[in-house]
């Protein structure tokens, strides 16, 4: 999966059931995405994006190239979008530890992957979540021959030696089963029903980041969506 920004809870509950997370880093950057924005509550009504602007982008520019442009600019720019929440939120305290954990295992790298992976194993260790994290630029895989966005996964799980892989299921249309099939490899989907929550004085709004459910979750009630909410199919 591409490295994403405290995506939304869905995003865990896929990482809950994988033994082997590669962080795919290896295509075509894409602008105004998920892996450097996501979204959170707004002070008045309805949400607002919280983001990690990038020092400089191109039509060109690799997901692993990204590097974010102020590392410290974001993390107190998103501290300061999530205050809103102090005299509302429950939990407001721990969501805040969390930011602050994530960029202190960021330190002064200023790679979008690096931040977006230090955000995910941040909130893995808070759910109690097993994160088995590679990054796919570094493994030695030959990608040369990959043709087209559908081709990247059946490839990447080969060269790994992987038996099944797992993909939202709103990614269906992406694959074609017998790019997976004739090397052996299950192509499974995974569905998760939608997590809903008391937002407060707030109107609950559906998938946003994971830092909105924290806010307003414990992590045992968050775990608990992950796999209750969850089905497998193929």
């Amino acid at each position: 999966m591409q490295p994403y920004f405290f995506p939304y809870v869905g995003h865990f509950a896929l990482i809950a059931h994988t033994d082997r997370w590669i962080v795919f880093d290896a295509s075509q950057y894409t602008p105004r995405s998920w892996m450097n924005r996501n979204r959170i509550l707004h002070p008045q009504s309805g949400w607002t994006y919280v983001n990690a602007p990038l020092a400089h982008s191109s039509i060109t520019l690799r997901i692993w190239q990204a590097r974010v442009g102020a590392p410290r600019e974001v993390r107190r720019s998103l501290l300061g979008k999530l205050s809103h929440y102090r005299r509302r939120a429950p939990y407001y305290e721990r969501a805040i530890a969390l930011v602050e954990e994530s960029f202190e295992r960021l330190g002064s790298d200023d790679s979008l992957v690096a931040l977006d992976v230090c955000g995910l194993s941040s909130v893995c260790d808070y759910l109690g979540l097993d994160f088995n994290c590679q990054v796919c630029t570094r493994l030695g895989l030959d990608l040369q021959d990959v043709d087209g966005p559908g081709g990247w996964a059946p490839e990447i799980a080969r060269q790994l030696g992987a038996q099944s892989y797992l993909n939202p299921a709103n990614g269906r249309e992406l694959f074609n089963p017998e790019d997976f099939r004739r090397h052996g490899i299950n192509l499974e989907f995974l569905e998760f029903s939608e997590f809903t929550y008391d937002a407060g004085a707030y109107v609950f709004e559906p998938g946003l980041s994971v830092l909105d459910a924290v806010m307003w979750n414990s992590p045992e009630r968050i775990r608990q969506a992950i796999f209750d909410g969850t089905r497998i199919v193929r």
